[in-house]
């Protein structure tokens, strides 16, 4: 299971950047296929994750032999449900009806006396709507019926809160969660430091400068390229994970203590620091695109 979901997690992401990356190229025009187009990417793309648990969960194997890291439709364009013709409404209605009773039905012509061809390209589209559709409605039936992660872990969260004397700030999903829950963590722990972040963009700059210049502490715990890595650090919505949050408790002398549901219950980083604590937590389940982190602060005595 802690693959399968890994996987998810990485797809979310993956996700969560190409949909930054569609509403900052949208104009005033195209926003709203855009913003169309990007909840049906991530409704298919939660659906397909919820098969996929419940599936594992049961035992049940996939019908075929295809490839889960790839949405049923093409994930690559919006594809709106198209305007039949009155021809083409004509040849729709030949196909619900006896074949004894089909010469009963004429189709329209042109005022040239010559039928109207039919339009395949938009009939095939009109297919494929209708499967994604389909498949859509057939997968959140799925859904409904999996044991309810999100509120699991919303209980334990919320039990842990308390016993650790803490109160959750909520910071925006939106790619730069740790970034934005480290800053606002580390500016309310009255810690008092000269060179805190301002905001996220700061704190994405100081964790990316701090992993080049201790480059040998970082580069075995990455997936991808370092440079590429940093790249993605410096600019882009990108999430960032235990590394970053590990690199922002060095870059800044703090211990970073995560709280999260599942497992210990809280990790603990950069411990010998003597310059405080932060305190984050961390979310699985119970925001829409996957991974993220909200600010908490100690209960005041």
């Amino acid at each position: 299971m802690d693959e399968l979901l890994a996987r998810h997690r990485k797809e979310l992401r993956d996700l969560q950047s190409r949909i930054t990356g569609k509403k900052k190229d949208a104009t005033k025009k195209t926003r709203k296929a855009v913003n169309a187009e990007c909840e049906n990417l991530a409704a298919q793309t939660k659906a397909r994750h919820a098969k996929e648990i419940r599936q594992f969960e049961t035992g049940d194997t996939p019908d075929g032999d295809c490839d889960t890291n790839e949405p049923d439709v093409d994930s690559n364009a919006y594809i709106p449900p198209p305007t039949l013709s009155d021809t083409e409404l004509g040849l729709e209605a030949t196909k619900s009806v006896a074949p004894s009773s089909i010469e009963t039905i004429s189709l329209p012509v042109e005022s040239s006396g010559r039928g109207k061809k039919p339009n395949r390209q938009k009939a095939r589209l009109a297919r494929r709507a209708a499967e994604a559709a389909e498949l859509s409605e057939a997968a959140a039936l799925e859904a409904n019926s999996l044991p309810n992660l999100r509120e699991r872990e919303l209980s334990t969260m919320a039990s842990l809160f308390q016993k650790n004397g803490l109160t959750e700030h909520q910071i925006a999903p939106d790619g730069h969660c740790l970034y934005s829950a480290f800053t606002h963590s580390l500016r309310t722990a009255g810690i008092g430091l000269d060179n805190a972040p301002r905001d996220y963009q700061e704190a994405r700059m100081r964790c990316a400068k701090f992993m080049k210049e201790n480059r040998a502490d970082f580069e075995a715990f990455l997936e991808e390229d370092f440079e590429t890595h940093i790249k993605k650090v410096e600019g882009t919505a990108e999430w960032g994970g235990q590394t970053e949050a590990m690199a922002l408790g060095r870059a800044f002398g703090v211990k970073v203590n995560v709280l999260q549901a599942e497992g210990r219950g809280v990790e603990s980083m950069n411990d010998d620091a003597t310059g405080g604590e932060v305190w984050m937590g961390y979310y699985r389940h119970a925001f829409g695109l996957g991974e993220h982190y909200n600010s908490l602060v100690k209960d005041k005595a």
